[in-house]
């Protein structure tokens, strides 16, 4: 497979803040996102997504468009993906990083005959995350499985 390249533009506004757009997605300011120093550092500005929120974001969402690739593939029946996520940052060896992802995804199905292939299907996406498997924070994952048989 060839190489593939994201471009992402951040361009700074004011203060702590800064506008942050795409190129490969729209050209219209509602595409964009607002970005900031997060309020727990000095002049941080609270309510404004921060890079923080935008990593850990970036693997709770990797891992759900994996989910949805493999679970096509193995045919899996499944009714709703969400996935919560918890980034750590701590101080390490002096410098600060996100030093731990936690990821709770719930996989809802309506046939407990299933819930092994959804296990395994989460197993795999935790596994070929491309996002996940390019950062050196440590990943938790803690899957939850619901049955509701009255979806069907």
């Amino acid at each position: 497979m060839e190489p593939h390249y994201y471009h992402v533009d951040v361009n700074w506004n004011m203060e702590r803040k800064g506008l942050m757009c795409s190129p490969e997605l729209s050209h219209e300011a509602n595409s964009c996102i607002e970005v900031a120093t997060p309020p727990q550092f000095p002049k941080g500005i609270p309510g404004i997504w921060t890079p923080e929120h935008l990593f850990t974001a970036s693997i709770g969402s990797c891992l759900m468009t994996t989910f949805l690739a493999i679970a096509e593939n193995s045919k899996l029946n499944f009714k709703n993906f969400r996935c919560r996520s918890k980034g750590k940052l701590e101080q390490v060896d002096g410098k600060f990083m996100i030093s731990e992802i936690i990821l709770e995804p719930t996989v809802e199905i309506t046939d407990k005959k299933e819930r092994d292939k959804a296990e395994r299907v989460l197993q795999k996406s935790e596994a070929a995350c491309l996002i996940s498997n390019s950062i050196k924070s440590k990943i938790i994952v803690k899957p939850t499985i619901l049955i509701n048989e009255q979806l069907t």
